[in-house]
């Protein structure tokens, strides 16, 4: 059975593997050399990882910005110097065991919305160049400045206190342990993470992901395999004519009075015949061609 050349893979990375280590087995499993993720799991996380195999590898910065959902588990009256189970024990606090569901839920509605967040000290955040957990595990500690992040949605999903668990759906970029972190320090007890599952990308679930082993069966793998028009849903579209897409594969700009409602500068899927022909961004006249597509 052919497989495509270029698509994207929902894959379940499991515990104890890398995002990378992830990217390893799709290359060496489907013989393709060109692969690469679109969003880094820590190596005690699990779930969906959209993974860009061959053309797809260009597009990745179009599924990197999407909202993400997760599953967690936060260790109340415990912090780490990591935020998460990975670190060593900083400090322990009483009073996690006793917190009512009404406190629970005061708190965790203070971070609901757009806020301001601090990111972790052993985080790939680079400062002067340097990735901070780099110099974090050399003993440093620098103030960092906090970032703007928007939580959709926080709700406490499960508690066996001391261990709340909870699901959060938020912006690219928000770190969950700091967020447990917070959630911790908010309920005045502390807390680290100590379980962390992505369930979703967009709109993408985890439920139909690939594990490492289905990657040695063709069938399902072209089952799984997102096309690039599915991968981009999210975009705008605009259909072109067959004289535009020569236009578009020939670099030039497509004059068009009417877009669909984007802003100037905006991103757009350029779709002809239902497939995807290149990313383009319009301007005041039109739409010029960013990112063509192979035919």
């Amino acid at each position: 059975m052919t497989q495509p050349t270029a698509f994207v893979l929902p894959v379940d990375k499991p515990v104890g593997k890398t995002s990378h280590d992830v990217v390893y087995r799709v290359r060496r499993a489907l013989g393709v050399k060109k692969v690469g993720h679109t969003g880094t799991l820590d190596p005690f996380a699990t779930g969906l990882l959209l993974i860009c195999v061959g053309g797809t590898t260009r597009l990745a910065e179009y599924l990197t910005g999407m909202p993400k959902c997760y599953d967690a588990v936060a260790r109340l009256g415990v912090t780490t110097d990591t935020e998460d189970r990975t670190g060593e024990e900083v400090e322990t606090r009483g009073g996690a065991e006793d917190l009512s569901d009404a406190q629970i839920e005061e708190v965790l509605s203070r971070f609901r919305g757009v806020i301001d967040q601090v990111p972790p000290q052993y985080s790939a955040k680079k400062v002067d160049g340097e990735a901070m957990h780099r110099r974090a595990r050399r003993g440093e500690h620098r103030e960092l400045a906090p970032r703007r992040i928007e939580i959709a949605e926080l709700s406490r999903t499960e508690a066996s206190l001391p261990d709340l668990a909870f699901r959060v759906c938020c912006s690219t970029g928000t770190y969950v342990r700091s967020l447990a972190r917070d959630i911790g320090e908010a309920l005045e007890v502390g807390g680290h993470l100590t379980s962390l599952r992505r369930i979703s990308v967009g709109d993408f679930s985890v439920a139909p992901a690939l594990t490492l082993d289905d990657l040695e069966d063709p069938v399902r793998v072209r089952e799984a395999a997102i096309t690039p028009i599915q991968a981009l849903a999210h975009l705008p579209r605009l259909e072109l004519d067959e004289a535009e897409v020569r236009r578009v594969r020939n670099g030039q700009d497509v004059p068009r009075e009417v877009l669909p409602e984007v802003e100037e500068g905006g991103v757009l899927a350029l779709i002809h015949a239902g497939a995807l022909v290149a990313i383009g961004q319009t301007t005041d006249t039109g739409v010029v061609p960013r990112k063509v597509l192979a035919s």
